[in-house]
C-alpha cells in the first residue's frame, strides 16, 4: 500500500445527488494521482468496484481511467460484489502482484446510491413497449386507453437491491434477526450508534481525517470537505424516539442503520520492484484475506466468518489484534459479530475453537466512527475501511489491524494488514 484517499461522504437526501459514480471516483483520484512520483499512465491496470452501476458509465473503472489520465491503453474493469466490492478490487489488486503479473495497481470503489434508478413494474413496462411500438393513430388510443395510473408509481431500485433475492428479506431485517440470535437490546444499538457519530465528530474536530478526504467541488460551485451525515449531538433520548424501520415490533431504525451515501476512495498498491523502481514509501503491506459464505439470513456475521480463518493462519487471537474497522451496516450487526466471538457454543459449532474467542475492545473497534455515522456508498465502504484502518494505526501506533464487512447475500470479507 503505497497511498488512498477519499471524498467526503454525502447523505442521500431524496433526490440525486451533485456527482455520479465516474464524477466520485475522478473528483478523490485526481489530487491522489497529482502528488504521486509516477505519471498516471504508469499503473498495470485500474480496478473499481461498484455495486450500482448507472447506464451511462457502463464499466465504470474504464470510464473513470480515461478521465483521469490513465491514457487509452490502460486496462480497467469493474468488479461487484454487494457491501465487498470496494475490498474486492484491493484483493484481486494483492493477489496479482503476489503472483507476479503486475506490480502497479490502482483500486478503489464508488458509488452514487442517491442515483439509484427507479424501476416500473413489468406491467408498466409491458404497456409502455405497446404504446411505442402502436404504428395508426387507433393503436396510439387503444393503447392509451389501456393506461393505468398505478403505471406512475415506479419503485425505487435501491429498495430491491437491498433485499436478498432468495431469502426475500431486507438488510435490516436480517440484522434483526441476529440481534434476536444474541439478545441485543434496542438500547445496545442506540448507544453504540451514539457512539460512532460522537467518534466520528472528535475524528473531524482534531483533523484526523484531513490527510484521508479531498475536497470535491460541485457543478454549481458547492465544496463539500466532511463527510455530512454525522450528527455531534446524536444522544440516547433523540435515537429512542425513533420508530423501527424494518419490522413492526422489531428495534432496527434509521439512526442505529448506515446512511443511504454517495462516496469513493482509491489506494494505490505496488510491488517491491515498482517500490525501488519508483522510489515510493509503503504505508502498510496486505498479509492476507479472506472471503467467507454463510445463509443469507444471517449475513451480519459475515465478519466472524471471514476474519477468524485469518487470524487463525496468522497465529493470532482478537486481543493481538491492534485495530478493527468492522463495517457498520447496522449496529446489531456489529453487536452481534462481537457477541458471537464471545459466545462459547457459536465459537465451538461454527468456527472450530475449542471455546469463545473473546472479546474486541471498544477502543480498538472502529475508533474513529463508521457507517452509522458517515455512511455506507455500498460499493465503496471495503476501500474505505481498508485506508481508514492504515491511516487509525499509524496515528496510534498500532501494527496489526483487520478491516472486514458482511456483505449483503450472505458474504464476508476480511483483510488482514500490517502497517510501517
Amino acid at each position: 500500500m503505497i497511498d488512498g484517499s477519499r471524498t467526503p461522504f454525502i447523505k442521500a437526501r431524496g433526490k440525486p445527488g451533485p456527482f455520479s459514480p465516474a464524477d466520485l471516483a475522478v473528483q478523490c483520484g485526481r489530487p491522489l494521482l497529482m502528488r504521486q512520483k509516477f505519471a498516471a499512465t504508469a499503473f498495470d491496470q485500474v480496478i473499481l468496484g461498484c455495486a450500482n452501476q448507472i447506464a451511462g458509465e457502463m464499466n465504470v473503472a474504464r470510464v473513470a481511467a480515461l478521465r483521469m489520465g490513465c491514457g487509452d491503453e490502460m486496462p480497467a474493469w469493474t468488479v461487484h460484489r454487494n457491501c465487498g466490492s470496494g475490498m474486492q478490487s484491493l484483493d484481486d489488486a494483492f493477489r496479482n502482484i503476489a503472483h507476479g503479473d503486475m506490480n502497479l495497481v490502482l483500486a478503489g470503489g464508488t458509488e452514487a446510491l442517491s442515483r439509484a434508478p427507479l424501476i416500473l413494474s413489468d406491467k408498466a413496462a409491458g404497456w409502455l413497449g405497446k404504446f411505442q411500438s402502436a404504428k395508426t393513430t387507433g393503436q396510439q388510443l387503444a393503447a392509451l386507453r389501456a393506461f393505468s395510473p398505478a403505471y406512475l408509481n415506479p419503485e425505487i431500485g435501491l429498495k430491491q437491491g437491498l433485499t436478498d433475492p432468495v431469502s426475500g428479506l431486507m438488510m435490516g431485517q436480517t440484522a434483526e434477526i441476529v440481534a434476536h440470535r444474541f439478545g441485543i437490546s434496542r438500547w445496545q444499538m442506540d448507544n453504540y450508534a451514539m457512539e460512532s457519530h460522537h467518534r466520528l465528530a472528535k475524528a473531524q474536530e482534531e483533523g484526523w481525517l484531513d490527510g484521508e478526504v479531498e475536497l470535491m467541488f460541485a457543478p454549481d460551485g458547492t465544496v463539500y470537505d466532511h463527510d455530512d451525515g454525522v450528527r455531534p449531538d446524536s444522544s440516547i433520548e433523540s435515537l429512542a424516539k425513533l420508530k423501527p424501520v424494518f419490522e413492526r415490533y422489531g428495534d432496527v431504525t434509521a439512526g442505529n442503520s448506515s446512511q443511504i451515501t454517495d462516496g469513493a476512495c482509491w489506494m494505490i498498491l505496488a510491488s517491491e520492484d515498482a517500490v525501488k523502481e519508483h522510489g515510493l514509501e509503503p504505508i502498510a503491506k496486505i498479509v492476507d484475506s479472506e472471503w467467507a459464505a454463510l445463509a443469507p439470513e444471517i449475513m451480519g456475521l459475515g465478519p466472524v466468518l471471514s476474519s477468524q480463518p485469518l487470524m487463525d493462519r496468522a497465529g493470532l487471537n482478537l486481543s493481538d489484534i491492534d485495530t478493527w474497522e468492522l463495517n457498520e451496516a447496522f449496529a446489531a450487526q456489529v453487536l452481534g459479530c462481537l457477541a458471537a466471538w464471545d459466545d462459547a457454543d457459536f465459537c465451538r459449532e461454527v468456527l472450530g475453537l475449542e471455546g469463545k474467542a473473546g472479546m474486541i475492545a471498544r477502543d480498538r473497534l472502529n475508533v474513529d466512527g463508521g457507517a452509522i455515522s458517515l455512511g455506507h456508498p455500498v460499493g465503496t465502504s471495503g476501500t474505505r475501511i481498508v485506508l481508514h484502518l492504515i491511516n487509525a494505526m499509524r496515528r496510534t501506533g498500532g501494527k496489526k489491524g483487520i478491516a472486514t464487512e458482511c456483505v449483503g447475500g450472505g458474504q464476508g470479507g476480511a483483510m488482514l494488514v500490517e502497517a510501517l
